[in-house]
């Protein structure tokens, strides 16, 4: 009997121990959260959403960017609520240097969009637009509304199309298809007019 209490003693010290050295290895891995940052409450809040080793390091990169804890937990949370972890920390980011503010990114991860519009306003920075055209068509795009797609923007500027003209043409619900349309029309317009040549007169 003796010996049964004292392995049963045994057996309670033993898992004590594991469960303390499980708890030293989880408590390790939340370090880097500390150190961006994070208050020990946003962590706790954190550690409840049973965030994995993989979301850790991306997190402390949200708040490196500057988000508020506030907005690392609701991104955190926008990810989950659609089944995927959180891996945006980059796209996030770059959405802030464009000059975005955290509520317009969250309102693009509540569409689990985050990625996609900011590849989308980093193409549209390149073709050359203005920020306040790229934000304004990332605006139309986060509220569901028509717009056009990147490529088709590029080519309508390509032909000489300003900036003004070409939100127009948005406004107005011009969708892909009639921009390819107009594209065609004016290059075809433009390369006729290269075409010009200087009739020769031979001497008399």
């Amino acid at each position: 009997m003796r010996s049964m209490s004292l392995l049963f003693a045994g057996s309670l010290l033993l898992a004590a121990l594991l469960a303390g050295g499980c708890n030293s290895r989880s408590e390790t891995a939340y370090v880097p959260l500390e150190q961006a940052g994070f208050s020990s409450d946003s962590t706790d809040q954190l550690k409840k959403m049973k965030i994995s080793d993989a979301e850790i390091p991306q997190i402390a990169k949200l708040k490196q960017f500057g988000f508020s804890d506030e907005t690392c937990l609701s991104l955190v949370k926008e990810s989950h609520v659609h089944s995927h972890v959180f891996s945006s920390a980059d796209a996030a980011g770059n959405l802030v240097k464009a000059g975005y503010s955290e509520s317009d990114i969250l309102a693009m991860a509540h569409k689990d969009e985050v990625d996609t519009i900011s590849t989308e306003a980093i193409t549209l920075t390149l073709i050359g637009l203005s920020q306040a055209t790229v934000q304004n068509l990332v605006a139309r795009h986060v509220a569901g509304q028509p717009t056009l797609s990147s490529a088709e923007i590029s080519r309508l500027k390509n032909t000489g199309l300003s900036e003004k003209q070409i939100l127009e043409r948005i406004d107005q619900g011009m969708t892909d298809q009639q921009a390819e349309k107009e594209v065609a029309m004016r290059e075809a317009v433009r390369n006729h007019a290269n075409t010009g040549f200087v009739r020769a007169h031979s001497r008399r």
